[in-house]
């Protein structure tokens, strides 16, 4: 069994706890943007794009026995970064699970109060439409 979304989470938490300084989450961030897999230029089209990001997201979401599988990519260092964490937290899980999860990392971790009002915006546009695919996928396989 994989772990979930709340394990997930509070593993964010404790990385980035480990570091004193917002630069040094802002590096660890950037980090993880790098390793993010680039999204296939087929999927970078306006239909994919993220609606209320400053920069450019694409997002994609697939649906197999009820566990939704999540690609995305930025053209933006740092929000590649946070793209990669939203998907660490929600990639392979079950709708359900998405749909009722909180997004308590953003806040405990300090994102929330740190990140750019417009980044912030951003990230919650990410996060809504996250859990969009994640109810149209609940329905869809009713």
């Amino acid at each position: 069994m994989s772990e979930s979304i709340k394990e997930i989470q509070q593993s964010i938490i404790e990385e980035m706890a480990l570091f004193d300084e917002w630069n040094d989450k802002y590096e660890y961030i950037i980090e993880l943007g790098k390793k993010l897999p680039k999204l296939d230029e087929v999927h970078k089209v306006d239909a994919n794009l993220i609606k209320g990001c400053q920069s450019s997201v694409w997002l994609i979401a697939s649906e197999k026995d009820g566990i939704i599988h999540f690609e995305a990519e930025s053209d933006a260092v740092i929000v590649k970064g946070l793209v990669s964490l939203l998907l660490r937290v929600f990639n392979n899980q079950p709708a359900s699970e998405i749909m009722n999860a909180d997004f308590n990392f953003i806040e405990e971790t300090g994102l929330s109060r740190h990140l750019a009002q417009t980044r912030s915006n951003g990230l919650l546009s990410m996060v809504k439409q996250i859990k969009f695919y994640a109810m149209a996928y609940s329905v869809k396989g009713n």
